[in-house]
């Protein structure tokens, strides 16, 4: 333990140097799970607008125990990541600081940030379904999805995933653990093959004839529609319709990337003018533009891939209930035998 604290030490004390000398005047540091290039895009717009600097390190993972490490040296100054869950980690070990912001609590919806202002919510991206084409259908709720006329005909990846555990979560805290079970057991029953893959093997499936029906995140079929993924992809992107569905009181399930303040910013003020521009007009376009996310501030630009499934209405849940319920949501998994 010691030496991993020495070496972290020094890395901060080295990133800390280097900033030092760097020429901006101000600047702001950001410790990402987020893979430069999805963000890089906004920072430097954000530059570009204040003269402001960013620095960003990129961490596949390991985030938390980085900046736990480095404690009060520690160069962070926003936590960037995805998922919810880890935002809220990040939280419970006291690794950030609230935010007094006017900005982020109107531009960010209340359940998609953190009531004592802790982290916040940047995008979005919703857990839809993928539908054949010649099944003609315009709307599903998730309760349907378990009804036995889907039987092998449906895809989706392990339910272990966190995109899964999150979905399955929420439906707990709509229907309660007993029901939950149930209509995880019914869609078990309706699998057309092995719970396994990504998320855009649901719409190759589809395509290839394997199931009719797949569940998976919006932003994937922006990826493969607009040619990102390559040529073959297109053909998976265009051969599926894809529905908004809804829990039968609720609206749809959506998960996001995030940000929160660290706990010792050294440039708290120019951190929390970073996280306001990202939820400006200018820069939620961006991030539709860039990664085919919804935007967490109403009115803002939607890509037109995106804005084709049609209007999103957002599950009220707040993100920390469903977060809550995700360990149970595991068992149940586990329980049902889901990805045996």
């Amino acid at each position: 333990m010691v030496k991993t604290h020495y070496k972290y030490a020094s890395l901060a004390f080295a990133f800390s140097a280097l900033f030092a000398t760097g020429a901006v005047a101000e600047e702001v540091n950001i410790y990402t799970t987020r893979e430069p290039g999805l963000i890089q895009p906004l920072l430097d717009a954000f530059k570009s607008s204040t003269g402001i600097g960013v620095n960003t390190v990129f961490l596949k993972d390991g985030l938390a125990e980085r900046v736990a490490t480095e404690g009060e040296s520690s160069p962070a100054d926003i936590l960037m990541t995805v998922d919810a869950g880890n935002l809220i980690d990040l939280v419970e070990k006291g690794l950030t600081q609230p935010v007094a912001s006017d900005v982020l609590t109107h531009n960010i919806p209340a359940q998609l940030r953190d009531a004592g202002n802790q982290w916040f919510s940047l995008s979005m991206r919703a857990r839809v379904v993928y539908a054949a084409k010649e099944l003609g259908l315009k709307e599903i709720t998730y309760e349907e999805l378990a009804d036995p006329k889907w039987k092998g005909k449906l895809c989706v990846r392990s339910g272990q995933h966190p995109y899964n555990t999150a979905l399955f979560a929420d439906y707990i805290v709509h229907h309660g653990a007993e029901k939950t079970e149930e209509w995880l057991t019914g869609l078990k029953g309706n699998l057309a093959r092995k719970a396994a893959g990504g998320d855009r093997d649901g719409a190759k499936d589809i395509v290839g004839g394997i199931c009719d029906l797949a569940i998976a995140n919006s932003y994937y079929v922006g990826l493969m529609r607009s040619g990102k993924g390559g040529e073959e992809q297109v053909k998976w992107g265009e051969g599926i319709d894809v529905l908004l569905p809804t829990f039968k009181d609720g609206g749809t399930q959506v998960n996001i990337s995030g940000a929160a303040v660290a706990k010792h910013a050294k440039n708290k003020d120019a951190a929390v003018k970073l996280l306001e521009y990202l939820v400006s007009d200018e820069a939620q376009k961006i991030y539709a533009e860039a990664n085919f996310e919804y935007p967490v501030k109403a009115g803002a630009t939607i890509d037109p891939i995106i804005a084709s499934f049609g209007e999103l209405k957002i599950d009220p849940t707040p993100l920390t209930e469903i977060v809550a319920k995700r360990k149970e949501a595991s068992e149940l998994v586990d329980k049902v035998g889901f990805d045996n």
